[in-house]
């Protein structure tokens, strides 16, 4: 299945790290990132699992789930969980979908036989509280995740969501935003009374709004 930006996250029921999941209903009026990891005990994989783990609190700042997927089964989840503790200085703390049929790999086109017939490669899906997908990325297997972005992409989509607001280049939390095209001059005035920096009638820069 070749999935795109606002196209509904499938369902789908599988166990996990944390006991069988149904998809939707575990993500409910949350915010989710799917991703997927080509095998357990391979070393990219234990750096990734175990930052995810540690960004936790900034997960639950922006009311973020984070559940991982690979194609081996439930227990040898569980046992790479002590290596991963063991090297990284926090174990899983999200489920972990074992997908052993690749059922879930295939209902997001996590495999890419041209690059590999077996294991998934490096997917992320970022999923909003309306199953929508938000983002997706997909990297080779040998590069590891930059999760920083991802909370960026997460900061942008939240902000840009409640404001008419777009996000610069490289933006981060608390920088200037740009205010849409679709939003005139006047009503301008009523949304951003702080006022705004016009570099070109397109390109309004103002103030980040609060959330």
């Amino acid at each position: 299945m070749s999935l795109r930006l606002g196209d509904t996250a499938p369902d789908f029921t599988a166990e996990s790290t944390q006991g069988k999941i149904q998809f939707h209903d575990w993500i409910g009026s949350s915010w989710a990132i799917l991703f997927s990891h080509p095998r357990d005990f391979t070393p990219v994989c234990t750096t990734e699992l175990g930052y995810v783990a540690r960004l936790k609190p900034e997960f639950d700042k922006r009311g973020v789930k984070a559940i991982g997927l690979s194609i081996d089964p439930v227990d040898s989840h569980a046992k790479w969980s002590d290596d991963i503790k063991s090297t990284q200085g926090h174990a899983p703390n999200f489920p972990i979908i074992a997908d052993p049929e690749k059922k879930v790999a295939n209902l997001y086109g996590m495999m890419h036989p041209a690059h590999d017939e077996v294991y998934t490669v490096r997917t992320v899906f970022v999923i909003d509280p309306k199953k929508k997908i938000r983002l997706l990325i997909t990297y080779p297997q040998t590069t590891g995740r930059n999760f920083d972005e991802i909370l960026r992409v997460i900061d942008s989509l939240q902000l840009t969501d409640a404001h008419r607001v777009a996000t610069p280049v490289n933006w981060k939390q608390g920088e200037d935003v740009i205010i849409v095209p679709a939003v005139t001059d006047d009503e301008a005035k009523q949304k951003f009374p702080s006022g705004w920096k016009a570099l070109t009638p397109y390109l309004r820069l103002t103030k980040q709004p609060s959330k």
